[in-house]
């Protein structure tokens, strides 16, 4: 499928190339994915539960910085701009940042609260228990003054924004306010992937993408993924309310419903063997990030989010997108 950008007819593989040429600031609550694989031998003697033998362990980048992988396997640069806590988990967190090659020129060390760390149990190929180890209260002052202070200097030399709001309190209504309108100032796109602690507080954003639970949830209202009529009038709200250019929602296997700049366009799923939904949003927005800071149109934003999303589903645990997986796929289908 080829499309219309900057007066020259781009197909799939130039689309992609040209993500080589995005920078993406990334503002949101880092995590270090943990995982323990084993296997379940026996139950416990001491209560009704499985008792699981480890095989291995492994560290990944989650959160926002399993955002920042995603636009790194797409071929953009990704820079963070987060807390990180002042431990062991942090120095981790940083060192796979290293590992990575991943920019820390945003990242703020924080005395105030613990590195995220959220540790999932596989045993089997199933994912059976799931370990919070984290802070969720508001930044201080001081805390937000730095983050600020490092997104003045470092988005002007990006070409979009993402806000990676997980509720950890590293987002709050001030500083998106003010990265918002310094973002404008620049002329350069912001895009949220949302939840619920500072939903209706991204005014003003370019794209705005929660899921269904979080459409619901930040309106109150109750919207059916196979109505349309419900799913249009409640976008249409959100969109009034935050006075954005467009919002799009995902809708599981009901896929993707995008209105952004007078288009308004209904994407159906891909039929898939889901294995796990764990890191979906991170693709898809990190996706729809690059597609929209290449001026693209609606319908491509969302059919490639919606691409990528699916595909992410197939694997078991956070992982970010392959890139020449969803380029085949986008060919494809496109």
């Amino acid at each position: 499928m080829n499309i219309n950008f900057e007066h020259k007819t781009l197909n799939a593989t130039e689309i992609f190339n040209s993500f080589a040429k995005l920078n993406v600031l990334i503002i949101g609550d880092v995590m270090l994915d943990s995982y323990i694989w084993g296997a379940v031998e026996r139950i416990s003697p001491e209560a009704p539960v499985p008792i699981i033998s480890v095989h291995k362990k492994d560290f990944r980048l989650g959160g926002a910085a399993n955002v920042a992988l995603n636009i790194l396997a797409l071929g953009a640069k990704p820079i963070l701009c987060a807390l990180v806590g002042d431990d062991e988990d942090g120095k981790k967190l940083v060192q796979r940042l290293d590992d990575k090659n991943i920019s820390k020129d945003g990242i703020v060390i924080s005395t105030d609260r613990p590195t995220t760390v959220k540790t999932r149990i596989i045993a089997s190929h199933q994912h059976v228990v799931r370990v919070d180890e984290e802070s969720d209260k508001v930044i201080n002052l001081e805390e937000e003054k730095k983050l600020l202070e490092r997104i003045e200097k470092l988005l002007p030399t990006c070409q979009v924004v993402i806000f990676e709001d997980y509720d950890k309190g590293v987002i709050n209504s001030s500083l998106i306010e003010k990265t918002v309108a310094l973002a404008k100032k620049n002329n350069i796109p912001t895009v949220v992937d949302p939840k619920k602690r500072n939903f209706l507080a991204y005014q003003g954003v370019t794209l705005f993408k929660p899921n269904l639970k979080e459409l619901r949830e930040g309106l109150k209202i109750e919207v059916d993924a196979k109505n349309q009529s419900q799913v249009e009038k409640a976008v249409t709200e959100l969109k009034q309310k935050l006075q954005a250019e467009g919002v799009m929602v995902t809708l599981s296997e009901y896929g993707v419903y995008i209105d952004l700049h007078d288009h308004k366009i209904k994407i159906p799923a891909h039929p898939r063997e889901i294995a796990d939904v764990s890191g979906a949003g991170d693709t898809v927005v990190s996706i729809a990030a690059l597609a929209l800071a290449l001026n693209l149109k609606a319908s491509l934003i969302a059919s490639l989010s919606n691409l990528g999303g699916g595909l992410v589903c197939q694997h078991v645990g956070v992982v970010p997108i392959d890139r020449e997986e969803l380029l085949a796929e986008a060919k494809h289908v496109f």
